[in-house]
């Protein structure tokens, strides 16, 4: 049986996959689960609960508030709240469990349950393990006041604004920025954090009726940010997803400005103020060899892990790291925050910019991309894909043929049925070329 939880919790099509009974039981499995573990220092539990704007997320929100309560904790609902906000809220006031209600860049009819540790840091992998093990279990129920109540969480934005601009050591002002907030959880905090922090801001994409979040506009879609660039004559343009916990960039031409630039140039940054912690910058398997090169010319060294900002994290908690994140836009800071932040995230890059008076493309030609291909394979069995010996072969030959001048990543996706492809080389050509040759044989070799 496939495990429920994927890379970032558990996500699936709303009242289908993600059913009101399963938001009870698995907040009912986290609270038993952490209980049992000690998270909870034996005193009575509160745990904070936010969402993104989707339609679905009333439901699942009462429902993972009342699966809560029912175990015996104490709830704060937080209403909507991008991710990173529910990570800091629980960071910040000592809170023993967080939930978050959101597929992030997923469409509108999807929704997903993603579960915060004290500290506001994700559950491990085994911590997930058992929860999911739990769940349908018998359990003794407390009663009368025993069980656990349910009050809004007043103030939640404002203290997390508050924080992202906090974060800042000088003014925006001067900087123009087109904010699109994907009709999601950044509709209100992005733009309120930006103005605030001095920046003239125009917004796209900032309706939070839910039944638009990422359709068409986000950092899944940033073909209305670069044209509201353009006609706004901004200096950049930042582009969030459905809960914000990612951030991409358009420079004043409309140039993307991918994650892994963006980390580059955040890294640049810490290592001139002497705050990046052994010269180190933590990526995926999916950054850019690009990257690596322009890093290693300016003494910087490139930490590497699997796929999902949580694997980041834990490598930099190991390491004590300063800052890392994905090309996708996922960016870890860790002085200020404990999982990814689009907010703050752009927050420091228009700092950056303000700072050094260079404009964000002369900043994000730090590093230069090598062309990358990546083909979605579906409908594919993708345990096979890892471990079939045709398709081994045909890895180690296309990484014969690039030898170090490109690179080759086969990877099953850990949120959607769907093996990824992905070939780096000196050429969009070449990348191409090898791309395609590798889809087919796992096509032919493990398709279903």
């Amino acid at each position: 049986m496939a495990r429920l939880f994927g890379t970032d919790g558990v996500r699936g099509r709303a009242n289908g996959d993600i059913t009101a009974e399963l938001a009870v039981e698995l907040s009912v499995g986290a609270a038993h689960v952490l209980g049992t573990l000690g998270a909870f220092n034996g005193s009575r539990p509160r745990a904070i609960v936010a969402r993104d704007p989707r339609p679905s997320g009333d439901f699942l929100s009462a429902a993972v508030c009342a699966g809560l309560a029912s175990a015996g904790v104490d709830v704060q609902d937080a209403g909507l709240l991008p991710t990173p906000g529910l990570a800091f809220l629980v960071q910040s006031t000592g809170a023993d469990l967080g939930v978050m209600i959101s597929a992030s860049h997923n469409p509108h009819p999807d929704n997903g349950i993603k579960f915060f540790a004290r500290g506001g840091t994700k559950l491990p992998d085994e911590v997930e393990d058992a929860i999911e093990a739990r769940l349908g279990e018998q359990w003794e129920r407390p009663q009368g006041t025993d069980v656990g109540t349910i009050t809004p969480y007043e103030g939640a934005i404002d203290a997390y604004v508050e924080h992202l601009v906090g974060t800042l050591d000088r003014s925006l002002e001067g900087l123009t920025v087109v904010a699109d907030c994907a009709n999601g959880a950044a509709s209100v905090t992005g733009p309120l954090a930006l103005s605030r922090a001095g920046a003239t801001v125009h917004v796209i994409g900032d309706r939070s009726d839910g039944g638009l979040i990422n359709d068409g506009v986000g950092s899944t879609h940033l073909g209305p940010l670069q044209d509201a660039v353009r006609t706004h004559g901004a200096d950049i343009g930042v582009a969030f997803d459905g809960d914000a916990d990612r951030c991409l960039a358009v420079d004043a031409n409309g140039d993307i400005i991918d994650g892994d630039q963006i980390m580059g140039i955040l890294a640049l940054d810490l290592k001139e103020r002497g705050r990046l912690h052994e010269d180190t910058l933590v990526v995926t398997v999916m950054s850019n060899l690009g990257l690596k090169l322009a890093m290693r010319e300016h003494g910087i060294h490139l930490g590497q892990t699997g796929v999902g900002d949580r694997y980041v994290l834990e490598e930099m908690n190991l390491g004590g790291f300063s800052i890392g994140g994905e090309q996708s836009g996922h960016v870890i800071i860790a002085e200020h925050a404990t999982t990814g932040d689009g907010e703050l995230t752009a927050l420091h890059l228009l700092q950056r910019m303000a700072e050094t008076g260079r404009t964000s493309r002369e900043l994000a030609d730090v590093m230069t991309r090598l062309p990358q291909a990546l083909i979605n394979v579906k409908n594919v069995d993708k345990a096979k894909a890892t471990i079939d010996r045709g398709v081994a072969d045909a890895i180690e030959a296309a990484e014969r043929e690039l030898g170090e001048t490109g690179r080759v990543l086969l990877r099953p996706s850990g949120t959607e049925p769907v093996v990824r492809v992905m070939v780096e080389a000196p050429s969009d050509e070449t990348a191409s070329a090898i791309a395609e040759r590798l889809a087919t044989v796992v096509r032919e070799r493990v398709g279903l």
